[in-house]
């Protein structure tokens, strides 16, 4: 070859590389538009391109993004209802398909006020205790009981201290069904007078009869709870899982919800009583009340009778058990002797706000 034809050969290959270096050029500018920060050309200008990177991220990356993302919350599924202080029936109807012919009512779904307890309120356990009335006064214990629930601002009471006239609230616990409470009912009946009843969830699917028999004749079916635990020792759901199931099957099966709770053993906490108000009941306790729950250990009728008689005081919530044989026998003398020394018997829808 030549010496003009070797210097041809060698510019040609000069131009050809130019023109690759050219093209990888555009080639690697259109990369970098895909890279965050990267520094890039268009129509001439530099600008920072803001692209997301188009990788995946790492196994780190994704832990990040999830532990930092903003929590899922849940929202309620019921609105609680505030306190009313009244039973609520479902209406009468030959097809209601429930114990007492009244139509169903719609089932509540609790939302749970501060489920955790963020607030600190007090979790330690307190007994409810009463002390022994007598000359026509309540105890200091039950004083100081009311007292505390009022200073607090909790819906419960212990003992009616705002009506002017001598009240008394006969409620009764039921557990179990132990033979008597018919004679309960017919008593109340002859007398005209209503009582509370605060039944477990066991006792109501049990005797469908009985329960009906109170709401028709105008008495109340307070709420005792599901499984009666010390509510002191569970959660702030459990409890309210414990009053739902128990309404709900009063609700659907009797037509029939009213606003009272009565906690299980007497025992309870600050936080318990915060929670069960939120749920729009009122705590129910009592300021008279003696050991007639033994049905192994009955004193008889006298004795029944003189001792609640000698502890009645104005605005007493006097608090009896179905299960003892005692207080059945003595129930129409105690109701004509409270009369006669100008008490009268009302219903805990009387209670004053």
């Amino acid at each position: 070859m030549n010496k003009s034809a070797l210097i041809c050969v060698c510019v040609g290959l000069l131009v050809l590389a130019a023109g690759l270096f050219v093209t990888n050029k555009d080639l690697l500018l259109g990369e970098d538009e895909t890279t965050t920060g990267q520094t890039v050309r268009h129509a001439g200008k530099e600008e920072t391109a803001t692209i997301a990177p188009t990788t995946l991220p790492t196994t780190e990356e994704t832990t990040t993004r999830v532990t930092t993302s903003k929590p899922t919350t849940t929202r309620p599924r019921f609105t609680n209802p505030a306190f009313v202080a009244e039973n609520i029936t479902g209406a009468p109807s030959a097809n209601a398909g429930t114990f007492t012919g009244y139509t169903p009512l719609t089932s509540a779904a609790f939302s749970v006020n501060d489920p955790d307890n963020s607030r600190g309120l007090p979790t330690s356990t307190i007994n409810h205790s009463f002390g022994v009335a007598k000359d026509g006064k309540p105890h200091q214990i039950s004083v100081d009981s009311q007292n505390f629930f009022e200073a607090k601002g909790y819906n419960a009471v212990t003992y009616d201290t705002k009506s002017a006239d001598k009240v008394l609230y006969l409620t009764f616990d039921c557990g179990y069904e132990n033979g008597y409470t018919f004679n309960v009912l017919d008593t109340l009946k002859e007398k005209n007078v209503s009582a509370a009843f605060f039944c477990t969830l066991d006792h109501i699917e049990a005797e469908p009869e009985l329960i009906s028999r109170m709401i028709k004749e105008g008495h109340i079916v307070g709420n005792h709870s599901t499984n009666h635990p010390n509510f002191s020792k569970i959660s702030r759901t459990k409890m309210a899982e414990e009053i739902e199931e128990c309404d709900n099957y009063l609700r659907r099966n009797f037509g029939y919800t009213s606003p009272y709770f009565r906690f299980p053993e007497g025992a309870y906490n600050e936080s318990a009583l915060d929670l069960v108000g939120s749920l729009g009941y009122k705590s129910v306790f009592w300021s008279l009340a003696y050991s007639d729950w033994d049905t192994s250990a009955q004193k008889g009728k006298d004795y029944a009778f003189n001792t609640v008689t000698a502890r009645l005081h104005p605005g007493a919530i006097i608090l009896l058990h179905s299960v003892s044989k005692d207080n059945a026998e003595a129930l129409g003398d105690i109701i004509d002797y409270a009369l006669s020394q100008g008490y009268v018997f009302k219903p805990l829808t009387a209670l004053p706000a």
